[in-house]
């Protein structure tokens, strides 16, 4: 078994995606003070999946070693990984860009190799905790958390814990369809938010805009071919003033302010924060957004609700991990490393 070495007050966040896997220290407040990024492969077998997750975590607790500090103590890790998975077996189930792993015992695996608690959690999820812990929603206790980026995650929280539902599938707020005549998303479903708001969303209404508006900035941007259009190209032309670029995100904005509008009626959270590619790109308009919700939502007290942007950015996956960790040891003390373990 390896040796885990983790200062104490430090946590071991791990963030597992299609193509890599990061992991990183976090301090009790929520501070990120060391992390590192090595591939995943993700269309090899399981076992190469195991192994990618467990030399990312064998690197942040090399790192731990040369920190000053008092002795070192075991913590849970705190794993977060896309969906579908059942977060209370600890068990990853058929995520479409992880095919190396089905029903696969990720927490139980990660533990026999390090003899530690092991959390494995939903990545919207984890994030969402970390930005209730040390992040956005701090002093909030009802949050709702969106990522938008090429797909929509979302987290709810309610007294400060994480929604599960029955099964653990809970939360999957991306796929609230608002149009049962639109696309069908990769779900199945007709007009999910994801299939109409998210990046490749963005990016294919700006195409099909640009056949009627030859000299957007979006065409010199995108080296004269339209379909080489991306969801960063319409930020970058909005920011310029592009007119294209403009009208697809006020479209945007009356697209996710008619789904926030339900949220809101449906959990009336204290807060609502968004994190991801898109989010980022969007931000001049929450305003906007907060401006239209009287008209979507029955709830006449909405605008009173705080929309803001997300405290983590591209970290908020390792970040998540160890809110994950945080959360646990609030109820469980950590394991004293034995010598010679």
């Amino acid at each position: 078994m390896p040796e885990l070495l983790e200062q104490a007050g430090l946590f071991i966040g791990v963030d597992v995606g299609g193509t890599k896997v990061a992991s990183g220290l976090v301090d009790t407040q929520g501070k990120i003070l060391f992390q590192t990024r090595i591939p995943m492969v993700a269309g090899s077998t399981s076992s190469e999946g195991l192994s990618a997750v467990t030399t990312a975590i064998n690197a942040a607790s090399a790192h731990a070693k040369v920190l000053s500090g008092p002795p070192r103590q075991i913590q849970p890790i705190g794993i977060c990984a896309p969906g579908p998975l059942d977060p209370k077996a600890g068990v990853i189930l058929n995520p479409p860009n992880l095919p190396c792993w089905r029903n696969y015992p990720l927490a139980a695996e990660v533990a026999r190799v390090y003899g530690v608690r092991v959390k494995v959690e939903n990545d919207a999820n984890a994030a969402g905790l970390a930005e209730a812990l040390w992040g956005a929603g701090r002093g909030y206790s009802n949050i709702f958390y969106a990522t938008i980026g090429t797909g929509i995650g979302t987290a709810i929280l309610i007294d400060g814990r994480i929604l599960h539902g029955r099964t653990g599938a809970a939360g999957e707020g991306g796929h609230m369809s608002i149009d049962y005549q639109g696309p069908l998303c990769g779900c199945g479903k007709p007009g999910c938010i994801e299939v109409l708001a998210a990046g490749p969303a963005i990016a294919r209404r700006a195409r099909a805009k640009l056949k009627d508006n030859p000299h957007s900035m979006l065409l010199q941007l995108a080296n004269g071919k339209i379909e080489n259009v991306t969801g960063e190209m319409v930020g970058e032309a909005y920011a310029a003033g592009d007119v294209v670029a403009t009208e697809t995100l006020r479209e945007t904005v009356s697209l996710l302010t008619l789904w926030l509008g339900n949220i809101i009626d449906l959990l009336e959270p204290e807060i609502i924060i968004m994190g991801g590619g898109v989010a980022s790109m969007l931000q001049p308009l929450f305003r906007e957004i907060t401006a239209q919700l009287l008209s979507c939502c029955v709830n006449q007290r909405c605008r009173e609700i705080p929309l803001v942007s997300a405290h983590y950015g591209a970290d908020s996956g390792i970040a998540g991990g160890a809110a994950l960790c945080m959360q646990s040891t609030a109820a469980v003390e950590p394991v004293v490393l034995a010598s010679g373990s």
